[in-house]
């Protein structure tokens, strides 16, 4: 079987915001989406930190698992090592092709979907306070998507 990706990649600041705090990277078999956490000091900057962590680990032949626990180590050496940058986050979804193969890592909100022949598929569980109400069968899907604490994430870089 072979492996064909279509991608386009775009950011917004939103309607809410005065910092855009995404960062993604599109390379040859490598893509990826940074969410960094609104409401936390320097969001932007764990998400662009996190990219380009996890893209060098896998241009130098990294799994892209071990790629991304490298980006979570750097997003929490640079919180630990400036004080006004603690607590710093950002949520992390990404894939490589290789082989034949779709190999993928998430972390927080930022969902991976695959599309294939016309069916949309969510590939990705949310890592979210609402997201485990969801799963545990505490919340319906549609009461979750107007919880007012849908936003708050159990997991992140």
């Amino acid at each position: 079987m072979t492996l064909a990706a279509r991608h386009g990649a775009l950011t917004d600041i939103g309607l809410h915001r005065a910092t855009n705090e995404d960062a993604f990277v599109v390379r040859p078999s490598l893509y990826a989406v940074c969410d960094g956490m609104g409401g936390a000091n320097a969001g932007e900057v764990a998400s662009a930190l996190a990219v380009e962590t996890l893209a060098a680990g896998v241009a130098r032949g990294e799994p892209i698992a071990a790629a991304a626990q490298a980006a979570n180590a750097a997003v929490y050496r640079h919180a630990q090592d400036d004080p006004e940058q603690t607590g710093m986050g950002t949520t992390l979804t990404a894939f490589v092709l290789e082989d034949g193969t779709a190999r993928f890592v998430h972390i927080g909100d930022s969902r991976a979907y695959l599309l294939r022949d016309g069916e949309l598929r969510q590939l990705s569980d949310d890592h979210s306070l609402v997201g485990e109400m969801v799963r545990d069968g505490r919340l319906s899907a549609d009461e979750a998507a107007l919880h007012p604490h849908r936003s708050i994430l159990s997991r992140a870089l």
